[in-house]
């Protein structure tokens, strides 16, 4: 018995306890208080105040518990054990009344259970009470703000309901009885309980904190961390006309069912370029679940880092694996394994950065032991396929270009990084810097400066934006437009931190640099060797071969990376892999350290592994300090071709003329940095000319199409960190290219910019296709300098708003070369109408838009038409997927009626039904160009194609009719074939997915062949 004098002398341990955990531990504590009415209404909203400190939340529920006397001090002890006790799960399914006459306080009874049971379908039962009309729009974002988490998301529903009296608590009641019952915690071991907390401590510890480069600030990830946007892979050449974009996802979304591959396999994968944020994305997974804030289906949770497990030569087993390099059970061990292989779909194994392997992914080795060790690559690759640990979950972080199609074969889901929106950007931005006007001033800066902006969609350079604001803000010099520009601005960052105060002006010029260069070819050499040999992590033993010492270490690009053996000494990292590939290209256009011989030697390479940085640099003569030959050269024939690609990015940034003063005071020679330059020049340029003239010649009679092979990509921003005009304009001069395809290629802000600076100096007018990448609208007006040699400009599934839209239309008026515009799957709105409108009514030459899959609504299409009223030259118009309605179909209809020019307009999807059918009747009477019209997946059943047919008799140059998937029966099909009797244009009428009998389609089909059916 706790009597309130007992109650009062263990109030601070009871305090600990109750702040110890989470919110969530608290909050789940008040679910019992409530459910035992041991608390009223009003005082738990008196407890349940956002935004309070948790120690206060807790003293002041102690004090409504002791006025309540010694039984609700009792029921509070007893509230703390039952929160605290990871216990079986009660059976759920007799514990209500699902018809119950007081479905309130029902829900309040059975509160713990019921949060419990909601928890992991939270998002689908907000959808389902908005859809019933149960709650408002409004009051769904409130729950579903991303400050919380999905069990204080359930809570605040639950809340909801106990005010609202629309019938909202009688609804979750029958409801939240249907869902499945979470998964209980399968076991009472002792040994199991304390692994499982001491991996959550342990884990919890590893994540909490991103640790910046000098060690001395720590960020809480908790406070600035910013969701990126990761959306479901989709194949190229899948696509149907209603297909939307690709679905994105929440984190805490990562194991629902959406887009499945194979629904027999284990495997999730992230992909992402370099600086994307994946490593944080795993980090911020981690901490969610050690936190018990999310992902709690998972008892276990492993992290792995692929560049700390290559550097482990000895064998491994499972066992091992989980054990030695993650989390050491401190008793047990034999039990806790033996319910690891027991229950392992209660198992999360995570994987960062499967691209820092050596190895490929590859299922010639099968191996079936948990417990025989073998090779990592052998013990990964069989985890992945599931003969390992099946039902396990596993999570693989990589860039693109590792990702084999064999090991596609083995994935449940993949899933693409895109780093940050423009509203991520921002976001990010004002969490890192909470001083008045610092975050202003910097967003201020990025919206005018579009190729910074355009940069800033990684997040790794938002982070380099944030730490380097000052120079950025308060230095002036001008903001940086490439991304050599940048590393050069954080490494000016950096050095002046390791500075005495005071000691040096602003600036990398006036010794700065020269003071540091020692240390930098030092930490050069280090990045080179470590690139040449697939080592990211490096070793006391490998610093000292590289010379590199505390001095060295003490500049903060260099970060201590978590021991692979628990309790070893941390070994050391680079702080990105972007930062270890600009410290060797610095070492190489700083250093004396490579001979002629082997200089041609590397550069002229030609084998398996040659890249763009084998012919980066022309042979030349140096002078050196002595270091065994082989070096330096032998290393990078071996280097991964990607990091090879972004080390030959920053080596041609630096050897660009806005740099050459800054390596003359390095005191590089003059001639051998005028060497250097040249050489970059023109392969850079041939490089790109062997690539155009490698594709086969044109098809007599069409334009020639090129599709950019692997590495075009990086091609174009190399020459594009080099900033030279002329180079640009020789690299394409004389260049007879059709139409260029970059699809699915990673195309974003960066590289739009870099397009850009080169396609402008073609000489001819080509179609560029850039489907399916990330351009968004910062791309967007990074790609309007090269507008004026594109004849056609296909942006398919890019995260494009009206914003962009908006430029681009305006920009368009004055491109007389422009004439085609493909910008379905994006996010558009009535709000670009307007200037969508301008161009049709201005531009005399325009021939085909395409809007299809976005929310233009009737509204939308009804300025469209104004802008159709003056348009004499528009031949194709797509609306697909819109939401025009009938008011939206009868504004285009009457636009239209008298149009001379467009032969092939698409209003599938569209919600149109009767009244929208009338009305493009009307239009088929008068109308004379119109070829085909597509009307799919609408309503206009009977009654609409019944007017459609009327239409059609008057109509003499209608070819196609696409009427599928519109409930037409007998009836309205009757009246397309009395119409057909008097057209003899039409050729084909699409009524398939109709609602006609076997019976009727062969009688029909036997009467017209002209009817599809």
């Amino acid at each position: 018995m706790c009597t309130q004098d007992a109650f009062q002398a263990q109030r601070s341990q009871l305090v600990g306890l109750l702040v110890s955990g989470s919110l969530e531990g608290f909050e789940s504590v008040l679910d019992w208080l409530l459910s035992w009415e041991v608390l009223s209404w009003e005082d738990y909203e008196g407890l349940s105040l956002p935004g309070q400190p948790l120690s206060r939340l807790a003293r002041r529920l102690l004090d409504t518990v002791w006025n309540k006397g010694t039984w609700g001090c009792e029921q509070l002890v007893a509230a703390v054990r039952e929160a605290q006790t990871d216990c079986q799960a009660p059976e759920l399914s007799s514990c209500w009344d699902p018809h119950s006459p007081h479905p309130a306080r029902d829900l309040q009874s059975h509160r713990p259970a019921i949060v419990r049971r909601l928890y992991s379908h939270v998002e689908g039962v907000l959808d389902l009470a908005w859809e019933h009309g149960f709650i408002s729009q409004y009051e769904c974002d409130e729950i579903r703000l991303p400050i919380f988490t999905s069990s204080q998301r359930a809570r605040r529903l639950l809340d909801l309901a106990t005010v609202k009296a629309n019938g909202l608590a009688a609804f979750l009641l029958r409801h939240v009885q249907e869902l499945p019952v979470p998964l209980a915690l399968p076991f009472e071991d002792t040994a199991c309980k304390k692994y499982m907390s001491k991996l959550r401590s342990t884990i919890s510890a590893q994540s909490r904190f991103l640790s910046t480069y000098d060690g001395a600030e720590n960020l809480c990830l908790e406070e600035i961390y910013t969701e990126n946007v990761l959306e479901i892979r989709t194949e190229a050449g899948l696509a149907e006309p209603l297909q939307k974009s690709p679905a994105t996802l929440g984190l805490e979304e990562l194991f629902s069912s959406r887009g499945r591959l194979n629904d027999d396999a284990d495997t999730l994968l992230v992909v992402g370029e370099a600086g994307s944020g994946k490593s944080t994305l795993l980090q911020r997974l981690h901490l969610l679940w050690a936190s018990g804030s999310d992902f709690q289906e998972f008892l276990f949770v492993f992290p792995f880092s692929c560049r700390q497990l290559q550097c482990v030569a000895k064998p491994l087993s499972v066992r091992t694996l989980l054990f030695e390099h993650c989390c050491w059970p401190d008793l047990g061990q034999q039990d806790v394994f033996q319910f690891l292989l027991d229950h392992p779909n209660r198992v999360l194994l995570t994987f960062d950065g499967f691209d820092e392997f050596r190895f490929r992914f590859s299922d010639r080795e099968r191996h079936c032991s948990p417990t025989d060790p073998t090779s990592v690559q052998t013990l990964l690759c069989n985890l992945l396929q599931g003969n390992l640990l099946k039902n396990a979950r596993k999570v693989l972080t990589s860039r693109p270009a590792a990702v084999s199609a064999l090991l596609r074969k083995c994935l449940r889901l993949e899933l693409c990084l895109k780093g940050f929106s423009e509203e991520g950007i921002e976001l990010y931005l004002r969490k890192c810097h909470r001083e008045p006007g610092v975050a202003d001033r910097l967003v201020r800066l990025l919206k005018a400066t579009s190729a910074l902006h355009g940069l800033c969609h990684l997040p790794v350079v938002s982070w380099m934006v944030s730490r380097c604001h000052r120079e950025l803000l308060w230095c002036g010099g001008g903001s940086p437009k490439t991304t050599t520009d940048l590393y050069l601005l954080i490494l000016q960052h950096f050095l002046l931190h390791a500075s005495p105060a005071g000691s040096v002006p602003c600036g990398l010029g006036s010794g700065l640099l020269r003071g540091r260069l020692p240390s930098l070819l030092r930490l050069g050499w280090l990045a080179v060797c470590g690139l040449g040999k697939c080592c990211y992590v490096f070793s006391a033993k490998q610093l000292q071969a590289a010379h590199v010492g505390p001095e060295d270490i003490s500049l903060g690009f260099l970060v201590h990376a978590r021991s692979v053996v628990p309790g070893g000494a941390a070994p050391l990292e680079f702080l990105h892999i972007t930062f270890q590939c600009f410290f060797a290209a610095l070492y190489l256009v700083l250093s004396a350290d490579l001979s002629q011989s082997l200089l041609r030697q590397l550069f002229s390479c030609h084998g398996p592994r040659s890249s763009l940085l084998a012919r980066l640099l022309p042979p030349m003569c140096v002078p050196r300090p002595e270091r065994p030959d082989g070096g330096a050269a032998a290393l990078l024939q071996e280097a991964e071709p990607h990091n090879l690609q972004i080390t030959a990015a920053f080596l041609a940034g630096l050897l660009s003329r806005e740099h050459r003063g800054l390596l003359a005071e390095c005191q590089v020679s003059e001639r051998a940095l005028l060497q250097r330059q040249a050489g970059a020049r023109a392969c850079l340029s041939r490089s790109l000319h062997e690539h155009f003239h490698s594709i086969p010649a044109a098809v007599p009679g069409e334009a020639k199409s090129v599709h950019a092979m692997p590495g075009f990509v990086w091609l174009i921003r190399s020459l594009y960190e080099m900033q030279e005009e002329r180079l640009a304009r020789e690299a394409v001069r004389g260049l007879k290219v059709g139409h260029l395809k970059l699809t699915f290629c990673g195309v974003g802000p960066a590289e739009c910019a870099a397009l850009a600076f080169v396609l402008r100096h073609l000489q001819r007018p080509m179609a560029l296709q850039l489907d399916h990448n990330s351009v968004g609208d910062v791309g967007v007006e990074q790609l309007l300098p090269c507008l004026n040699v594109c004849k056609a400009l296909y942006l398919r599934d890019n995260n494009i708003s009206d914003r962009g839209v908006c430029k681009l239309a305006e920009h368009a008026m004055h491109c007389q070369q422009l004439q085609k515009l493909a910008l379905f799957n994006n996010k558009l709105t009535d709000g670009c109408a307007h200037s969508l409108a301008r161009l049709l009514a201005c531009k005399r030459n325009f021939l085909a838009l395409r809007l299809g899959n976005n929310h233009i609504t009737a509204a939308g299409a009804q300025v469209l038409a104004e802008g159709l009223r003056a348009n004499a030259s528009l031949q194709f118009l797509g609306l697909w997927g819109n939401k025009v309605g009938d008011e939206g179909a009868q504004a285009l209809a009457e636009a239209l009626g008298d149009h001379q020019s467009l032969r092939w307009l698409s209003l599938v999807g569209n919600n149109i039904g009767s009244r929208g059918a009338q009305a493009l009747a009307l239009m088929l009477e008068k109308n004379v160009a119109l070829e085909e019209l597509c009307l799919e997946e609408n309503h206009l059943q009977d009654e609409g194609v019944c007017s459609l047919a009327k239409g059609l008799e008057r109509n003499s140059s209608l070819k196609v009719l696409k009427l599928s998937n519109n409930y037409i029966t007998y009836l309205g099909a009757e009246a397309l074939l009395r119409a057909l009797e008097r057209n003899d244009t039409i050729l084909e009428v699409w009524l398939r997915g109709n609602t006609f009998s076997p019976e009727e389609i062969e009688r029909l089909g036997q009467r017209d062949t002209r009817l599809l059916l």
